[in-house]
């Protein structure tokens, strides 16, 4: 599990609840200390956690640190074995998910885009909503994964083509954002009409 941020660290702990064995790496060590005192174990570099799991996941904040800890020197894909899965939980472009689902696919692993709905509430309790892209039996393959993290009513494949999870997730953004300002519109009408 890579990125142990606000989201990251409880998905991450979660795998280590339910008895998976969780190799962690993050920026900051306070993190991945909290998470080696949980029971995961913390390998000195990207490409040794790659080397060393058959699924390899990223929760990260933006595209360039997808990128970067995928493709980048030192990343991911300097340690990937053929036949891995990456699962990347971040919100990306859909754009450089195809071009890393590309590279991995070059190194004969399988990239799937999964990314969440829930907030950090739905971290801690493992209720998250993940909208998965990419190939249907590297997803039944995650499936038992990405439930430790998700509800399990609540993980949907969208598709089969990279990118599919994230344009699912930009769609329920613009569905929120747009409620959201039609509540505004709504309460600010009400409360001028007394």
């Amino acid at each position: 599990f890579i990125g142990l941020g606000l989201m990251g660290r409880p998905m991450a702990r979660n795998l280590v609840a339910k008895g998976y064995p969780v190799q962690v790496f993050s920026r900051s060590r306070g993190p991945v200390d909290e998470l080696v005192a949980a029971g995961a174990t913390a390998p000195p570099t990207v490409p040794d956690l790659a080397r060393q799991s058959s699924i390899v996941i990223t929760m990260l904040p933006d595209t360039p640190d997808v990128e970067r800890m995928i493709a980048g020197d030192g990343g991911v894909l300097d340690g990937l074995a053929p036949g891995s899965v990456i699962i990347d939980m971040s919100s990306i472009s859909p754009v450089a998910t195809r071009r890393l689902a590309d590279r991995v696919a070059a190194r004969g692993a399988t990239l799937l885009d999964a990314p969440v709905s829930g907030g950090e509430l739905g971290a801690v309790q493992g209720t998250l909503s993940i909208m998965v892209g990419g190939d249907t039996a590297a997803f039944e393959r995650a499936r038992p994964v990405l439930a430790c993290m998700g509800h399990a009513e609540r993980i949907t494949h969208v598709g089969p083509a990279p990118g599919s999870g994230q344009l699912c997730k930009i769609c329920n953004q613009i569905a929120i954002a747009g409620a959201l300002a039609g509540v505004a519109e709504a309460l600010g009408l009400a409360q001028k009409a007394g």
